[in-house]
């Protein structure tokens, strides 16, 4: 079963690629379908500047919304998130309290 983050935040790959340590795992990219002489036929596509790879909260970049597949590019350091946070301004929100939790708090005994 596939697995959401948190958060992601989707990106032109031209700003990615402007990362120093960028590589991309162009195995991992979604497939896809076309029709060929009738017969289905998967491939991988070709990934442009102009296309989009989203930016998960554990900073790995993946091909689609989910966190643990077509995961493009996982060389997470110190120097790839202060890029992010910096370049990108990629700040995923603050965890905030459960609705019912401040309704709680708000009840006066």
């Amino acid at each position: 079963m596939s697995k959401m983050g948190k958060y992601c935040k989707a990106y032109y790959v031209k700003h990615f690629r402007q990362f120093d340590g960028w590589s991309e795992i162009s195995a991992n990219l979604r497939k896809e379908k076309k029709q060929e002489d009738g017969k289905e036929q998967e491939t991988v596509r070709d990934l442009g500047d102009d296309d989009f790879l989203y930016l998960q909260d554990n900073f790995t970049v993946t091909d689609g919304v989910f966190l643990d597949e077509n995961v493009i590019f996982d060389q997470v350091t110190p120097e790839w998130e202060e890029f992010c946070t910096k370049n990108l301004q990629f700040a995923p929100p603050a965890d905030e309290p459960m609705a019912g939790a401040k309704a709680e708090s708000a009840v006066v005994h």
